[in-house]
Parts: C-alpha cells; structure tokens; sequence
C-alpha cells in the first residue's frame, strides 16, 4: 500500500507541532523567561547557538557514514546474539506474550517512533525557548556525545533484536506495512547493543542532577523540574516498550547505563569549556598534556581489542545462528543498498535441527502482506526464490539492485510441509552478506576513536581531577 507520508515524516510533523505547546506547559510557572517564537532568532544570535545546529548537522552526516559500515562489516566481525541470549533466555517472550494487546501495541510503536526523535530535538530546544544557554550547550552536547560513544559497540558488538532470534517474539514495531519500509531502509533493526533510547534520556536525568548540584540546590528546587519528570516518564515508558515490541534485550540497557554516567560527566565538565571558547580560542578546546596521554592509552588498548579480539573473532562462528524462529515465525534479513553495479552475495545455512524454508524477494512484495508483527508468507511465496534446507544445507543468493530503493529481504520460516518437525521446533540459520564494500574495517576502528577519546578524558578526570579538588579542600 503507498502511504501519503511515512513514519519519519509523520513523527517530523509532529515534533514540530508539538514543540512549542509542550515547552509553554513545562514552562508554565515562569512565563517571563519564555523567549517568544519572533525572538528566537536573536536569541541563537545572541546565545551562540550556531554550534548546536552545526552539531545535529554534522551528527545526521557522520550518522549515515556508521550506518554504511554495519551490514558490510557483519562478514567479519559477526554477531553475539547467542551470548545474550544464553544469559536471559525467553525473557522477552514471556513478557510481551502476557501483556499482548492492540491498543497497546498502537500506543508504544508511536510513542517508540516519536518520542525518541521528539526527545533529541526537544532537550535543546526546550532549554533554548527557556533562556538556559548552560543546559541548552549539555543537552545538545549529550545527543552528540552519546552517539559517538554508541559507535564501536554499533559496529564490532552485533547483537540481532529479540524478534530475529527469540521464537514466538513478534516484531510488533517494525513488521506492518505503514513501518516496514522506514525501518528497513532507515533503521533495520538489526544492531540492538547498546540500548540509547534508555542511555540518551538517563544521561539528560544525570545532567540535571550535576547541574543542580554546581548550583547548590536540589532537583525538587530547580526551575525545570517540570521538564525532568518528563524525561524521566519516558525513561519508565521505554523500559517496557523496547522488550515488548520485540527489539531489545534487558542486558541492552546496561551498556547504556554505562555510556550515560560516561556522556553526563564528560558533557558537565566540557560545556564551560565549550562556552568559552569564543573567548579563548579554538586551542582551548584540545585536551592538555595528561588528558592526552590518558586518551592515547585508551585509543590504542581498544584499537587493538578491536583488531585482535573482534575482527574474525568469535561472533563469526559458522557453526551458530544468527537467526532463530519457531512454528509460525516469520524473520525478515534486510539486504541493504550498498551498488548499483556489483551483487551482494548471501550464503543461508541451515545449522539447526529441523527443515527450513528460505526465500529472496523484494520488500515491495512484502510490504502489503505484513501486520502487526506478523508476515503472510503464503500471500507472496509464488513471486519469491523459495528453497528448502535440511539440516547443514546451505543456499547462495544473488542479489542485484536496480535503485537506490530496491531493498530484498531473505524470508525465513520453519518448513511447514515437514509432518516430523515438533510444535516446539526451532529453525536456526546462519546468514551472512558478503557485500562489495565489506572491507571497511579500518574505517570503522578510525570511527571508533571519538569514543576512545572520550572514555580516556572522561578517566583522566575521575583519577586526577577529582584528587586534585580533594586534596584543595
């Protein structure tokens, strides 16, 4: 079905609409330190905030640049699904069986779709509109800060979705057809380690607590109390609907708890700095000799863990799957664009116990046959490359795209023509794309070292920084 507008485009709406009436409601008890929407440009003249627009600007192209490393990089670092799955086992399963339900499926998948682009865009914003330039520097510094610290689990510690790997989990957020095609070209879903929809907002929460603290009061007495517990009413919010609508793991959020302590103090302690620097000089802003060396000694140990323990390391184990499905189960691989001109080549090999049918076909194919969660394999099964795999078979695909919107999927499900497999049988397929550009490795470890460079600063200042204001009181 061709939808008017998408997902994205909808939920850009929305931002939009609803930026100015939510800030005026958290702001309500102190409508003189609203800026008004005819002020606004002064105020970024005035305030400095060039650097913040330049700051989402140049997120949005780095973003796209990690994001066409991914699936090329799969070949050689692979995947560590089991691993998390050995720890929680059906967790998941168990959770979104119980509280299944339509209604809430609609209201979760909005708010998941929404709320997080909603809540990158609206931090700065809001402490913009409200004339706190300090707050305003952290929040836009926190989306930026984060992310980077995101990049090397992003790239070298896959970890597919609940739904890709847990049997009977449905992909209630991204297997219908008003989502299918924005997840699939934008966000596949495949990459669920760490989980920032939980470490973005705990670290805004963390921001305000240090802030509160340099001013010497508690969170109850600030000003923007209002606009916290709504932050921190997401928080409670995301913690359930990123299980139950079949995408992370529990084990996801530790990571990001991690990165949240890490971003809230680096951004704390670097927002002066940032501030000043019109008045101090672009020099200002590089470390100092100790933060440096500390850095230095952080980018090379986790360069060469990178190297050495990641790149053709344990996640490419041939022998485990990196897809799991049971009765009734429909899993969904997205082949991304990657050329115009050279193929993908896609090697499927079945390493479970039971007979499996595979299928190459074309999301616009798929896309009217998918509902909440589920996909109509039968609807379409005649205008795809069926083949059935018995245990250690393997199938190759070819896949050749035409545009830069020719996206195919490999299909994947329990072959309901085999009388012997059980009702609790679980396929198990290992699937690897070998895609032209799949040496990118080098690139990626380069990409990683913003965050190696942060954790080093971020250490440096918890070792020294902090043993210096001890030992000076």
């Amino acid at each position: 079905m061709d939808w008017l507008i998408g997902p994205y485009e909808l939920a850009m709406f929305a931002l939009l609409v609803l930026t100015i009436p939510v800030q005026r409601f958290l702001s309500r008890d102190e409508p003189e330190m609203r800026v008004r929407l005819a002020d606004l440009l002064q105020e970024i003249r005035e305030k400095g905030y060039w650097w913040h627009i330049g700051l989402y600007v140049a997120m949005f192209i780095f973003k796209a640049w990690i994001d066409h490393h991914n699936e090329p990089m799969k070949a050689r670092v692979g995947g560590y699904t089991h691993w998390i799955y050995e720890i929680e086992g059906n967790w998941t399963a168990t959770l979104q069986e119980t509280f299944l339900n339509d209604l809430l499926t609609d209201v979760l998948s909005a708010h998941y779709l929404f709320m997080y682009l909603f809540m990158i865009w609206f931090s700065p914003m809001y402490y913009i509109l409200t004339r706190d330039e300090i707050m305003a520097d952290k929040a836009a510094l926190n989306y930026f800060v984060i992310y980077l610290l995101a990049v090397p689990l992003y790239l070298f510690m896959n970890v597919e979705v609940t739904s890709s790997f847990i049997p009977g989990v449905e992909a209630l957020l991204y297997h219908d057809a008003f989502t299918l095609d924005f997840f699939t070209t934008h966000d596949p879903m495949d990459n669920s380690i760490p989980s920032l929809h939980i470490g973005l907002p705990i670290s805004l929460l963390i921001l305000n607590r240090l802030h509160c603290r340099s001013l010497g009061i508690s969170i109850k007495e600030w000003r923007h109390r209002e606009f916290d517990l709504f932050v921190m009413a997401n928080v409670v919010i995301y913690a359930f609907s990123i299980q139950y609508l079949g995408i992370h793991w529990v084990v996801d959020i530790l990571p990001g708890l991690l990165m949240a302590i890490i971003c809230a103090a680096f951004c704390h302690a670097v927002q002066p700095v940032v501030r000043l620097r019109p008045e101090n000089g672009w020099a200002s802003l590089l470390p100092d000799k100790r933060q440096t060396a500390v850095a230095l000694v952080s980018v090379l140990f986790f360069s060469g863990w990178l190297v050495v323990g990641a790149v053709d390391g344990p996640g490419v184990d041939d022998d485990l799957p990196n897809y799991r499905f049971g009765q009734g189960d429909v899993n969904l691989d997205t082949i991304e664009v990657h050329s115009l001109w050279d193929p993908v080549n896609v090697d499927v090999v079945n390493v479970g116990e039971w007979p499996v049918e595979v299928m190459l076909v074309k999301m616009d194919v798929v896309e009217p046959h998918t509902s909440r969660g589920e996909i109509d394999w039968d609807a379409f099964a005649s205008k795809g490359d069926v083949r059935v795999l018995n245990a250690g078979e393997a199938a190759e695909f070819e896949v050749l795209t035409e545009s830069l919107g020719d996206v195919s999927f490999v299909l994947m499900q329990l072959s309901p023509g085999d009388p012997e497999t059980p009702t609790d049988g679980v396929g198990e397929l290992r699937i690897t794309s070998q895609y032209v550009d799949d040496k990118l490795i080098w690139s990626a470890v380069l990409a990683s070292w913003p965050a190696f460079i942060i954790f080093g600063v971020s250490v440096e200042g918890l070792l020294y920084r902090s043993k210096d204001e001890t030992a000076t009181l």
